[in-house]
């Protein structure tokens, strides 16, 4: 076991260890990191998004004198009430299925689509209508492709065995953003249902740091053209060890 596997392991260990079972201890358990995700995850995509700005809509409801772009006070407060939404599903362990999906890119994307896409079709909490480019000239799976994708994507989830919380968690995350299935807000949904996944497997969540996505985006990388999930695995591993020092 090398130095990361070991410090991984004892992590994993400590947070097993305070055998969270409810909403309430799952919260006290989050409070800290709560912002420093929604900070990190909405920061990643929109980096008009500051630490300050989430860090007041998060305990204050507000921000005083702001001045830039309303979506990205909607993006904050739409972060703030997603992580209530893994709370509440947290307290009934309710499966990872397609109307959870939906519901999660509903509540992280409310109030943030432009007329463009609203012109399009396209909707909060509904699969894409239009193809979307993806990293290099890719658009992922097409429109009339992603339900029965994203319907074998969660059947595979379902039937995962007990194992790697860590590897599962990997492999839905890749291949979501793989299959791309909504016009805006991929990322954010795909980093907040990974935690889910390893929250309900008793694992400690990941950020993803902000001035780490340059290697994020290089792992997620190797599993679109390699279908390599290692180095995201090792990535993640990292950002956890680094989420919760």
């Amino acid at each position: 076991m090398d130095a990361l596997d070991a410090a991984y392991a004892r992590l994993v260990a400590r947070w097993q260890g305070r055998r969270i079972a409810t909403r309430d201890e799952l919260s006290a358990a989050l409070a800290d990191y709560r912002v420093r995700f929604a900070y990190n995850s909405g920061n990643i995509e929109n980096p008009a998004l500051t630490y300050h700005d989430t860090r007041d809509v998060f305990e204050e409801g507000r921000v005083r004198g702001y001045s830039g772009d309303p979506r990205t006070l909607f993006e904050i407060q739409n972060l703030k009430e997603c992580h209530e939404l893994i709370l509440d599903a947290f307290a009934t362990r309710r499966p990872l299925d397609e109307g959870l999906v939906l519901e999660v890119h509903r509540t992280l994307t409310q109030g943030t689509y432009g007329e463009r896409r609203w012109r399009a079709g396209e909707r909060p909490g509904t699969y894409k209508r239009g193809a979307c480019v993806v990293g290099a000239g890719d658009v992922g799976a097409l429109p009339d492709e992603v339900p029965g994708e994203m319907e074998a994507l969660l059947r595979e989830v379902a039937s995962a065995p007990a194992g790697s919380a860590l590897t599962l968690a990997a492999y839905f995350h890749a291949v979501l953003e793989n299959i791309h299935p909504f016009a805006d807000g991929n990322g954010r949904v795909g980093r907040g249902l990974m935690n889910y996944l390893l929250l309900v497997r008793d694992h400690p969540p990941v950020i993803v740091f902000e001035a780490d996505r340059l290697a994020y985006y290089g792992a997620m990388e190797a599993w679109d053209a390699e279908r390599d999930l290692d180095p995201l695995r090792s990535f993640l591993k990292a950002e956890a060890v680094r989420t919760w020092a």
